[in-house]
């Protein structure tokens, strides 16, 4: 069996403050706006285990990295996986298939994507041998499994054991079925990166272009309904709820779809178009239609959307907070002063 070779990390202690650099990521273009830098809460990783890249989470958290012996979410879905096989007989022979008859992740998953995804003409056993391929082979997607498993876990009540993640959540399955067309797309084995993504989308209910570039820890939260667009970036740590649409607007080529900054919060049903950023840790408040750069750490809200306030957390897909009540927000009611004046760019009505 092929060693995966994760990390875990140390947490950062609670209350320790921080300053965000509004990065998004190498892939991603910066935004040429003048925002404000606030130091923020940092949420503490409070589960174990925390598999990272040495960079996935820049500046937001001091750490170390050890070297982990095992694979710590893998032994947990085992044990769920057994555990649940006694309680509901009937399963068993499903679990054992699943999980059980497994010798990592990977494979797991490997087989649990491809008999989802297979037709009478894309066969259950071809799509294995290229999910085995890509997976076994690729460090970085072994690494983006269990955090995206980690944020199913941590950040959505629904999802209670990190095999509900792996067996049923079709969130978590179109995202990794996302990453292998990724891989291959980038291989530039592009046809089969577009199958892929179509049957992605026919069974899921969701599309995302294999050439996306999508960060670690992501939770898609039910993920009907979700668009991304062919240049869109998305960073660590981000949440997107159902029907989200990171889209274009118009027939052009080239950069055309919007960056998402590290642990931006989107909500159900928000439209983001074009080749505009959403700053770190912001909120984009559900069913808004976003035509504009979203300042780090704010709540955009409304069609078309504006800035209402500032959330507290530095990194609100953590928390899943939507709503706008008086612990989750240091300021509200601000207005955009006009877009030559100096500083920030806005005024503030401090309540």
């Amino acid at each position: 069996m092929m060693s995966c070779g994760c990390v875990v990390i140390h947490e950062m202690e609670e209350g320790e403050e921080v300053k965000s650099k509004h990065s998004i990521g190498d892939d991603a273009t910066k935004s040429s706006g003048s925002w404000c830098s606030r130091p923020r809460k940092c949420r503490s990783e409070s589960i174990f285990p925390i598999y990272v890249m040495e960079n996935s989470k820049p500046n937001s958290m001091s750490r170390t990295i050890l070297d982990s012996v095992g694979d710590p979410i893998w032994e947990a879905v085992k044990e769920e996986a057994k555990s649940e096989a006694e309680k509901e007989p009937v399963l068993s022979s499903f679990l054992y298939a699943s999980v059980l008859s497994h010798d990592c992740l990977e494979r797991a998953l490997g087989f649990v994507l491809a008999n989802r995804l297979q037709n009478p003409t894309l066969l259950a056993t071809q799509l294995m041998d290229i999910f085995d391929d890509v997976m076994m082979n690729n460090r970085g997607i072994q690494r983006s499994i269990r955090l995206d498993a980690q944020a199913f876990k941590d950040r959505d009540p629904a999802c209670a054991q990190y095999s509900w993640a792996l067996l049923y959540l079709k969130g978590y399955h179109s995202l990794q079925s996302y990453r292998i067309a990724h891989v291959l797309w980038n291989q530039g084995r592009k046809v089969l990166a577009l199958a892929l993504q179509s049957r992605i989308s026919e069974v899921f209910a969701v599309d995302i272009h294999p050439a996306a570039s999508i960060g670690e820890g992501i939770l898609l939260d039910h993920g009907t309904g979700l668009v991304i667009g062919e240049t869109a970036v998305v960073g660590n740590w981000v949440s997107l709820m159902q029907g989200v649409t990171l889209g274009g607007t118009g027939k052009e080529h080239g950069d055309r779809h919007p960056k998402i900054g590290q642990g931006a919060l989107i909500g159900a049903g928000a439209t983001i178009l074009g080749n505009i950023v959403v700053g770190e840790g912001a909120m984009i408040a559900a069913g808004s239609l976003v035509l504009k750069d979203v300042p780090p750490h704010s709540m955009a809200i409304g069609n078309p959307a504006k800035v209402v306030g500032f959330v507290e957390d530095e990194e609100p897909s953590l928390t899943m907070k939507h709503d706008a009540n008086k612990d989750y927000f240091e300021h509200i009611a601000i207005s955009f002063t006009d877009e030559r004046s100096n500083g920030c760019g806005y005024a503030e009505k401090r309540s």
